[in-house]
């Protein structure tokens, strides 16, 4: 499988999918989340894989979506309705592949990151990860159905704080939240992650897709529901002033001047 913008391997029934735009924070564009796609459908399918890791490459988990594209395009809003179908097909083969799903977070997990990272199984992190809701400090709004899953973790006043101050928040307040399972050391992370991997292809692969599918089937509806919803508001979003704004001032390093428009 040729994949440029992401590190694909398998070793012992573990499949690591690493996000490999570093120089921009492994930001999502269209071509990384097309790469994704292709793994975790080769994931799915690949009977000889019982346990998938996603992470980042360099520093960052994911930074989120890419700004720098936004701000070229003619009309983010379409930019984003056509971005969204390929993070909606993303979020959904996290959900609906029968077998486990681990984010590593080795770093900054922001925006859509933080929504790759709330559809799989478990997440373990870094003591140095940071993160941040993101999207309302540039005029648009959370997707990736990060407005049903962060809430199921953290609870729905926490999260509706996250949107409405996106602060950002260390490995030690994810972790006292309930957003990751595990924080260990950035020098232990790798090992913690693999060794559960390994632990979980030693399990009952069948109990596991059928445990996974009882979650889904919890939440399933609300979460295709809950994508088509989120990705038309933020079309609307990115074809706002505010969301010009926003996007222009994050880039050019300067608080933004929102005027509700």
């Amino acid at each position: 499988m040729q994949l440029k913008n992401i590190i694909y391997g398998k070793k012992d029934h573990v499949a690591m999918i690493r996000l490999n735009r570093p120089e921009a924070y492994n930001a999502f564009n269209f071509d990384l989340f097309g790469d994704l796609n292709g793994a975790m459908e080769d994931c799915t399918d690949d009977n000889d894989v019982r346990a998938v890791v996603i992470t980042g490459q360099g520093k960052a988990f994911s930074a989120g979506g890419d700004v720098v594209m936004f701000n070229s395009s003619p009309d983010p809003g379409e930019t984003l309705r056509q971005l969204t179908k390929l993070l909606n097909y993303t979020i959904t083969s996290i959900r609906e592949m029968p077998k486990p799903a681990i984010a590593m977070i080795n770093g900054t997990a922001a925006g859509v990151g933080m929504s790759v990272a709330a559809a799989c199984d478990m997440r373990i992190c870094a003591e140095s990860a940071k993160f941040r809701q993101a999207y309302t400090s540039i005029g648009l709004i959370p997707d990736g159905a990060w407005t049903l899953l962060v809430p199921l973790l953290v609870g729905f006043g926490k999260a509706q704080e996250l949107v409405y101050l996106d602060p950002i928040f260390s490995a030690a307040k994810a972790l006292e939240m309930g957003f990751v399972n595990r924080v260990v050391a950035d020098s232990d992370l790798e090992n913690t992650t693999v060794d559960m991997a390994l632990k979980l292809t030693r399990g009952p692969m069948r109990s596991y897709a059928m445990a996974k599918e009882n979650f889904n089937q919890a939440m399933l509806g609300l979460l295709e529901r809950q994508l088509e919803v989120e990705r038309c508001g933020l079309i609307r979003a990115g074809r706002t002033a505010d969301a010009r704004e926003g996007i222009a001032a994050f880039l050019e390093k300067r608080e933004p001047v929102f005027r509700g428009l």
